[in-house]
């Protein structure tokens, strides 16, 4: 995209200050990506005053040096979140409700103190974003990225939920799209996976995704006692395919499966 003048102007202060776009979004607790989403995809449209406040003192400015002149960011047009008898009207997305968007055109939600916000276009508070990757759980090599250029959309959700049901951070959590039947009945082709990245230790044993030497896929993984080298034994749930073993140094764990979402 074309940089505005603002852009261009806060791109000059990173390059005087002598650190980089990575090293910036880092230090005012952003994802690695977030100052280059920012200047070369417009998301957020335009810098949040909390950020404007860290990065300013960073660069050697003053944050209001970092505001976009008159800024009207858009509305982003959600449906009315369904309600069950006795609750309170709320401005806050539905759960589960899923944003799809043109890759690097829409806006980003930003985590804020207790609260996830949509910047740039509005915002949900109360809601946590988990991205959805555009990828599916029997890739081929390489298929699995976990960045900008990987995801497709974006589902919202009741920051208690993600943080007491799955017990997860929001930063954490993926979106998957699964393929095949291997794990019917418990997972079928074209659920969409929730995976928690923190969770990289088949301990207690669980439906993990991961990379197995072979391919991206759902398994039930359990570590195997006393083994040396350390094995994982990875089975299916659909007794037609056979369970295997893997070196635990072969196998690449994406992360562990806590929670799906089915079509009926």
């Amino acid at each position: 995209m074309e940089l505005d003048p603002t852009r261009l102007k806060i791109m000059q202060f990173i390059q005087d200050s002598g650190t980089d776009l990575k090293n910036a979004s880092m230090a005012i607790g952003r994802n690695a990506a977030y100052l280059h989403q920012y200047l070369h995809r417009g998301t957020p449209r335009v810098l949040p005053e909390d950020v404007r406040d860290l990065l300013g003192p960073l660069l050697g400015v003053a944050p209001d040096e970092l505001r976009h002149p008159n800024p009207h960011p858009g509305r982003v047009a959600v449906a009315p979140p369904r309600r069950f008898p006795g609750e309170r009207p709320s401005s806050s997305p539905a759960p589960n409700q899923i944003r799809d968007y043109p890759r690097g055109s829409a806006s980003r939600y930003e985590r804020g103190e207790g609260s996830i916000g949509i910047t740039g276009q509005g915002e949900a508070r109360g809601s946590a974003a988990v991205h959805e990757m555009d990828v599916s759980v029997s890739a081929g090599p390489g298929a699995y990225h976990d960045g900008p250029e990987g995801e497709r959309a974006l589902w919202m959700f009741p920051e208690a939920v993600v943080r007491h049901e799955f017990r997860a951070r929001p930063e954490d959590l993926r979106i998957i799209t699964v393929e095949g039947d291997s794990m019917e009945p418990l997972l079928g082709s074209g659920d969409r996976i929730v995976v928690d990245t923190s969770r990289s230790l088949p301990v207690p044993p669980g439906v993990f995704v991961i990379w197995d030497g072979m391919g991206l896929v759902a398994k039930r993984v359990e570590h195997i006692p006393h083994s040396k080298p350390t094995k994982l034994a990875i089975r299916s749930i659909n007794p037609d395919y056979p369970a295997y073993e893997r070196l635990a140094e072969e196998v690449r764990i994406i992360g562990r499966v806590v929670w799906v979402a089915k079509r009926l």
